[in-house]
């Protein structure tokens, strides 16, 4: 596989650490944006782009030209009460970000957005699909993941809901929306980014990767 050029937004989360670490022990070249009072928290031997994820002029320089760029910045711990920090950081963030991949002429836009639709997160939802439509608009080759919720370390609590999500399964009318909405590990999220970055789409394409897919990625 030959080495990608990365530059990831949200490098020192729960996602982007692990996902920066990853990449970097598969050969490729990795850079990370961070604020100043982040950076320690960057993986070792990523690249520290100093800036703010919500001011594309304090990071644009840094994004080269065939570039894969990975946008990982998202409010901690969704939830329905989050509604107006979605709006705050979720939003201008992505598009910062799409100002500059575009502005770069980068090669692939890799976004995580999120299921859709669902009976809830509906203000999480509307900000995730105002992303999409900005990548869109931008003409970006890009890959997007929708997963719903990923289990890992400190994010735990919807194992609790697995039995109900078992009993959807076994009904054909609600399997659907099961699979759709199902849940994904850590590992799982990260090979699947992993995929992605290392296989773009053709040219000008927009590929979604939804959980099922997701969940198909790790080894």
């Amino acid at each position: 596989m030959p080495a990608r050029s990365v530059f990831i937004t949200g490098a020192t989360g729960y996602v982007g650490s692990r996902l920066a670490a990853d990449l970097l022990a598969r050969g490729h070249q990795v850079r990370a944006l961070s604020r100043p009072a982040s950076s320690a928290r960057v993986p070792p031997g990523v690249d520290v782009v100093t800036g703010d994820a919500l001011d594309a002029a304090s990071f644009r320089a840094f994004v080269r030209s065939g570039d894969t760029f990975v946008h990982l910045v998202g409010t901690p711990h969704p939830s329905p009460a989050k509604a107006a920090e979605f709006r705050r950081v979720d939003l201008p963030s992505i598009h910062a970000a799409v100002s500059a991949a575009a502005a770069a002429g980068v090669s692939h836009f890799v976004y995580v957005s999120v299921a859709h639709p669902a009976p809830i997160m509906r203000a999480y939802i509307a900000v995730r699909q105002e992303g999409e439509a900005a990548i869109g608009r931008a003409g970006l080759t890009a890959t997007i993941l929708r997963p719903w919720y990923v289990l890992g370390p400190g994010h735990r609590w919807p194992v609790a809901l697995m039995p109900l999500y078992a009993a959807a399964r076994l009904v054909p009318a609600w399997r659907p929306g099961a699979e759709r909405l199902g849940l994904v590990t850590i590992g799982q999220m990260v090979a699947a980014l992993i995929r992605a970055v290392e296989h773009a789409p053709p040219a000008g394409e927009r590929h979604v990767i939804d959980v099922p897919r997701i969940r198909q990625a790790a080894p």
